[in-house]
């Protein structure tokens, strides 16, 4: 009788591929017999892969396809060998550190399990996490003296969600509205000003500019304030008009007609019947 758990099963069969994973990548950075182009690459290089895995992982949740979405986390889980592998050759770090490091931090960020706190509401939990965060990038910081509230948010981060976190940032010494209202009127008055800068006389390129970075970031602060993380909700839009633009498209070959021979109103009559058949 086999009295071993599926836990220590799997634990085991995890380790096995886990291994056979940087056996592979080890391989194909070998000097002598590896792969050329495997070789070439740089922690910059692959930067820009890890990031699209990233975006296809999420792609895979949207779609609501597991088959995807465990390929697309094993594309991922590849990128975090292959940094480390980089950086065991250079002598930076290992793959060990690198799982060493977010096991502590997630004990440590988890007192509530692992620790003594016995407030386990969300509420206290959410709190807990982010003064713990708040510490570790204090002492991170490379001047305490000049350390920052802004300190620690990545300037590679999608414009959207990086607006969003300087705002949560901010809220935490009370630098935020109240409610949705004022943020709605702040929104209004972004778009006026932009309104006055395209009506000038001789309109400057740089503030026109300005204006719509001012609207777009009102829009993320209310999406924020409402309780809706703004870049999935942008996401979601462009496959809402991606899939009604593709109906409208659908529609004019079946009448025979060619979208850029139409006019804009023949358009959005078309826009119309696509949007109603989602209902």
């Amino acid at each position: 009788m086999n009295d071993k758990t599926d836990t220590e099963i799997n634990l085991k069969k995890i380790n096995k591929n886990m291994s056979n994973l940087v056996r592979i990548m080890k391989q194909l950075r070998e000097k002598e017999s590896g792969c050329e182009w495997d070789l070439q690459q740089t922690y910059e290089s692959i930067a820009p892969y890890t990031i699209e895995e990233a975006y296809e992982v999420a792609e895979a949740i949207y779609e609501n396809d597991t088959e995807k979405l465990c390929d697309e986390l094993g594309d991922l889980l590849l990128q975090v060998v292959f940094h480390s592998q980089i950086a065991h050759e250079k002598g930076d770090f290992h793959l060990e550190d690198v799982i060493s490091a977010v096991c502590s931090k997630m004990i440590r960020r988890h007192p509530h399990i692992f620790g003594d706190t016995k407030d386990k509401s969300i509420t206290s939990i959410r709190k807990t996490w982010e003064e713990i965060k708040f510490e570790e990038r204090k002492k991170n910081s490379a001047k305490n003296e000049n350390f920052s509230l802004l300190d620690g948010l990545s300037t590679t981060l999608p414009a959207v969600t990086r607006a969003v976190k300087l705002q949560q940032r901010a809220a935490k010494v009370g630098f935020d509205w109240n409610n949705l209202y004022p943020a709605f009127n702040k929104m209004y008055e972004e778009i006026e000003e932009l309104k006055t800068e395209l009506e000038a006389d001789n309109p400057e390129q740089s503030r026109i500019q300005d204006e719509v970075g001012d609207i777009l970031f009102s829009a993320a602060n209310i999406a924020r304030l409402a309780g809706y993380e703004p870049e999935t909700s942008l996401i979601l839009a462009n496959r809402k008009f991606e899939k009604r633009f593709r109906q409208m498209e659908k529609y004019s070959k079946a009448n025979n007609q060619h979208m850029e021979d139409m006019t804009l109103d023949e358009l959005d009559k078309f826009w119309n019947i696509a949007k109603n058949t989602e209902l």
